[in-house]
């Protein structure tokens, strides 16, 4: 069973440690257990409590009715409440939730909600991004396993590339192609393969190599398929530097050739820029530059 500290749980479910505290003394709420030296910690069932009760709360009710639940009626109000589709700004609290239970179920269902109501840009962009960025921040802190992570980040890489291949019927044809690729060390597919849906649905031709992928083997493809264009996320932890000289590398290495880029860690450091770089921060503002791509070419 894993244990979590009061700053863990803060970091978790977004609550202040003070409202924690708060909810114990006032209203008996999550009491947690004590070390031998009295430091409190929190089990599994106690963060699982602390998110239910707070999603209940930023939707209207209030912590003292809250307080009169059972366990079963707590679990109970909080299904169907993410059952109904308006809800959007709890939806990373439930897949926050599925997470921790390694629940594939509550998944579909917390992404099958959104999905009808927001549509999959949308859903990918304003929910699934920052969920992947919280779950991040969680990993490099060891609040959350490894394990976790993997499960969640395949159940989503699941869903786009069977969004992919549902809708997108060919690969683009003749000359425009773009090569997505991941830097050597950089994992986090979800966002490369989203802006290749992007693509695609643009009728451009996606040469998609995937994670860690040296500049070496970059030299090679680009030569037999002779690409348009590169794509590229930064997500994984890099210093402002790192990312500066991989950049200048990769100019110097194909000078004539666009590169969009993307990432957590592109906000994080905003790192300088050679002229042939773009910073992509939209689907839509992905579109705007391969319009202006075709038109270049």
């Amino acid at each position: 069973m894993a244990t979590y500290s009061i700053k863990d749980i803060e970091k978790m479910s977004g609550i202040k440690a003070h409202t924690i505290r708060m909810w114990e003394r006032r209203f008996g709420l999550v009491i947690p257990k004590r070390t031998d030296t009295n430091i409190r910690y929190y089990s599994d069932e106690d963060l699982r409590n602390i998110l239910n009760i707070s999603i209940l709360n930023q939707n209207g009710l209030k912590i003292s009715k809250i307080a009169k639940l059972n366990k079963e009626d707590l679990r109970e109000k909080v299904a169907n409440l993410l059952d109904k589709p308006d809800i959007y700004s709890h939806v990373i609290d439930a897949l926050l939730f599925s997470m921790l239970e390694l629940d594939e179920n509550s998944f579909n269902n917390s992404f099958n909600n959104a999905l009808k109501e927001y549509g999959f840009e949308k859903l990918i962009e304003n929910i699934m991004f920052p969920f992947l960025e919280r779950i991040g921040i969680l990993w490099q802190t060891d609040t959350i396993k490894p394990a976790q992570e993997h499960f969640i980040v395949n159940l989503l890489r699941q869903k786009i590339i069977l969004k992919i291949q549902k809708e997108i019927t060919s690969n683009g044809q003749g000359e425009d192609k773009i090569i997505f690729f991941l830097p050597e060390g950089e994992l986090h597919e979800v966002g490369l393969l989203f802006y290749s849906y992007i693509a695609r649905q643009q009728g451009y031709e996606v040469i998609y190599l995937g994670a860690s992928v040296p500049v070496e083997d970059l030299k090679e493809v680009e030569r037999v398929t002779n690409a348009k264009a590169f794509f590229s996320s930064y997500v994984g932890p890099s210093e402002k530097a790192q990312l500066e000289n991989m950049f200048i590398n990769l100019r110097e290495t194909f000078p004539e050739k666009p590169f969009y880029v993307t990432g957590y860690q592109i906000r994080e450091h905003s790192p300088e820029m050679p002229n042939n770089f773009h910073v992509i921060t939209s689907s839509s503002d992905f579109r705007a530059c391969l319009l202006e791509l075709y038109k270049a070419n």
